[in-house]
C-alpha cells in the first residue's frame, strides 16, 4: 500500500488545481449571447406595416404618404432578422433618419435617437428618406446598418 509523501503533492496539487481552473472557466466565461444581425427595417404605422426594406434586394415594399402641412401618425422603425422578427435593440444604438429634400418633407422624432417619429409634408412632390441603424452615442456613432431611400410623396 503506498503512503501519500509530499513528493507527490505538487503534481496532486497542480492536477486538482487544473481540474478547478478547467471548470471554472466552463462556468466563468459563458458565451456571450449573439445579437441578431438587421437584414431589414419596417415601418409600421397605426400598427399596420406600410413599408418594408429587404436588406438582401436593397428594395422597398411599400412608400410614406402625407399631404402638405399635416403630418403622420408616430410611424415606429423596427429592425428585423432574416426571418422578419425584430431584432433586440441595446441601449448603444439609436436610430438616424435622413430626408433627400427637406423643402418636401421633414421626419421628427420625438426624443433624439428613438425608433419612430413623424412624417411632415413640407411642399408637393416626393424625396427620399435613408434610415440608418446607428452605434454609439446619439449624434456621433458610426452606422451598423443603412437602408436606400424609401419614396416618400408629399400630396396638395
Amino acid at each position: 500500500m503506498k503512503i501519500w509523501s509530499y513528493r507527490n503533492s505538487p503534481l496532486a496539487i497542480l492536477a486538482a488545481l487544473a481540474l478547478l481552473l478547467g471548470a471554472c472557466s466552463d462556468s466563468m466565461t459563458e458565451t456571450e449571447e449573439e445579437h441578431a444581425e438587421p437584414e431589414g427595417v419596417e415601418l409600421v404605422l397605426g400598427g399596420r406595416v406600410i413599408a418594408e426594406y429587404q436588406g438582401a434586394t436593397q428594395r422597398w415594399i411599400g412608400e410614406l404618404e402625407v399631404d402638405v402641412g399635416e403630418e403622420t401618425a408616430h410611424i415606429a422603425v423596427r429592425f428585423v432578422d432574416h426571418e422578419g422578427d425584430a431584432i433586440p435593440l441595446d441601449e448603444d444604438l439609436y436610430l438616424e433618419v435622413e430626408v433627400e429634400d427637406e423643402s418636401i418633407a421633414e421626419f421628427e422624432q420625438d426624443t433624439p435617437g428613438e425608433f419612430g417619429g413623424h412624417l411632415h409634408g413640407v411642399a408637393e412632390g416626393e424625396t427620399g428618406v435613408v434610415f440608418r441603424l446607428m452605434h454609439g452615442t446619439v449624434g456621433s456613432g458610426h452606422a451598423d446598418f443603412v437602408t436606400t431611400p424609401v419614396h416618400a410623396h408629399v400630396h396638395s
